[in-house]
This record gives structure tokens, C-alpha cells and sequence, in this order.
């Protein structure tokens, strides 16, 4: 069988609480996102998740067929906490109160795909040789946040951001970056997105992501455009880059530049209007540009 993408990922637990305090406990993780993303938009994709088997429960939030999600049993699972501090959910305090067992180069199947992407959650959670050996296999798609976001070993889970040592040795295999805007200021050391996607793809990646809470950047080395955010409400907002990210490089496989982007901003607009993957399929996102974005399709 010939995939789209094959995402792989820890799926968590994740405590969120907001700006008035009111908290809930919902799955969470880029490998949930993302899957949900881009089997939303209709393409065949693989989940592949590590997790201890008491919590197996965890997989009945994902959105995809049961036969799309393959789940390695280990001996830690992944759980965060989220408190958000401003309405927008712009500023937050994260933990991690548990680091799932991190993968392994075995994780990757053996399947005919046409990207490969990583959507770790914290340092540590795939090995650089890992990333090599995708390489070989198909383009990789990377978020970043998982080199450069690392929990404290003092039993408190709270975590810090630092730069990637190793960014300009691994860069080069990757085919599709994703970062923030924060993430790409603490790698390329500028708060100018156009100019940290320059110096990004200067350092060997070929296409990248910038996500930001007004618009979402591509760059290309040829072509730089950007798409703004016009989400109506902001109730679904965790989850944003894994939905973002995913859903282009998916369009990318059959699509140029622009109109990856305006699908996949149009589609983290909508899902951001509600908590959780998004539940929704291609025809819905059509009649969210034709609501949403007449002004640029």
C-alpha cells in the first residue's frame, strides 16, 4: 500500500488548563494532530506511536482507520501540562510530568511512503541516526520543537528551550522544516521570519514552515510566501503547527507552493475553532477558503 506520509510521534496526555483556570485532560501530540490533518484532507497516511499498554486507551482519539495507526508498546508514555496564560493561548507554562520511551530506527516500517515526518514533543524523543535513515527511504519532515525544547532532570518536568548543536550537520536531510517564530529566533538568532527561513534554508533544508499566530510562512530558496490565520475563535488553539504542517506537506506531494499554503493555513484556521484533531473532510476545508479566503484563492 503507497502512503502519503508516515507520521511518527508520541501521543500524550495532555492537562490544559486556561486563562481563567477552567482545565481538561485530552490527547494530544503531533502524531494525533497531524494524522488527523491530513486524513482530513483525504490523504492515506500511517501513525506510528509509542506508548505503555495501559494506556492503549489513548488511541481511540486518533481520527484515522484502525488499520492506519501502528503502536509500539514500551515502558513510558508521554504526559504534559499546559496552562495558558493570555486568552489567544499565545504564552504558556508547559511540563512534561512523563518522557515516553524515546524510538528507535525499528519504528520506521518497512512501507512505501512519500514523507516521512518526525513530530517529537521533547529532546531526546527520536536519535539523529533515525533521521539519516528515513532519509534513504523518503523526503523527512521535522518539527523542530523536539531539539530544541528539553526537560529539567530535577523531578519537576518543567522545560527550557535551547539551541540545537547539531542543526547544521542535520539539517541537510531534512526536506521539510517546521518551526515557530519563537523556535526559528532561538536557531537562526534573528525575530525576522523571512530572514531565519533564508538562514535555515542557507544551512541545507529544502522547503521551510513558519507558523505564527497572524499567518504561516513557506520558503522554498525560490519563492517566499506567507497566508494569514483567520480562525473566528481560538477554543481549539493547541494543536496549531502539528495541524498546519502536516496538512502542507501532504497538499505538497500533488501541489505547488501557494496553494499547499492556502490549505493548509485555511485548515489550521478551521481546526483552531475546536478543541481536538480535526474532524472534518476536504469538502469542508473547500467551503472554508470559498467562506474564508475569497480574497486570495
Amino acid at each position: 500500500m503507497k502512503y502519503s506520509s508516515i507520521i511518527i510521534g508520541h501521543v500524550s496526555d495532555d492537562e490544559n488548563i486556561d486563562h481563567l483556570g477552567n482545565g481538561m485532560h485530552i490527547p494530544g501530540g503531533a502524531v494525533l494532530f497531524s494524522s488527523a490533518s491530513a486524513y482530513a484532507l483525504g490523504y492515506n497516511v500511517l501513525a506510528v506511536t509509542r506508548l505503555n499498554i495501559k494506556d492503549a486507551k489513548r488511541l481511540d482519539a486518533f481520527t484515522l482507520p484502525k488499520e492506519n495507526i501502528k503502536a509500539v508498546y514500551c515502558e513510558s508514555s508521554t504526559s504534559m501540562y499546559n496552562r495558558y496564560l493570555t486568552p489567544d493561548k499565545e504564552r504558556r507554562i508547559s511540563k512534561c510530568l512523563s518522557v515516553g520511551t524515546p524510538f528507535e530506527i525499528s519504528d520506521i516500517p518497512d512501507v512505501d511512503a512519500e514523507i516521512i515526518h518526525f513530530g517529537g514533543l521533547v529532546y531526546g524523543d527520536f536519535p539523529d541516526e533515525m533521521i539519516i535513515e528515513a532519509s534513504k527511504k523518503a523526503k523527512v519532515a521535522f518539527d523542530v520543537q523536539e531539539c530544541l525544547r528539553h526537560v529539567k532532570t530535577d523531578g519537576t518536568g518543567e522545560m527550557y528551550y535551547k539551541d540545537w548543536a547539531n542543526k547544521k550537520e542535520m539539517l541537510p536531510y531534512i526536506d521539510f522544516l517546521k518551526t515557530d517564530a519563537a523556535e526559528a529566533e532561538i536557531l537562526t538568532g534573528t525575530d525576522d521570519r523571512k530572514k531565519a527561513a533564508e538562514i535555515l534554508y542557507s544551512w541545507g533544508s529544502k522547503e521551510i514552515l513558519i507558523t505564527h499566530n497572524s499567518e504561516v510562512l513557506a520558503y522554498d530558496g525560490d519563492k517566499m510566501l506567507t497566508c494569514p490565520i483567520r480562525s473566528r475563535n481560538l477554543s481549539g488553539r493547541t494543536g496549531r503547527g502539528d495541524t498546519t504542517f502536516a496538512a502542507y506537506i501532504n497538499e505538497r506531494t500533488d501541489h505547488d507552493l501557494a496553494e499547499s499554503l492556502l490549505w493548509a493555513t485555511a485548515t489550521v484556521s478551521l481546526k483552531m475553532e475546536t478543541p481536538g484533531p480535526i474532524k472534518a473532510t476536504r469538502q469542508d476545508i473547500q467551503n472554508y477558503i470559498d467562506l474564508m479566503y475569497n480574497d486570495i484563492k
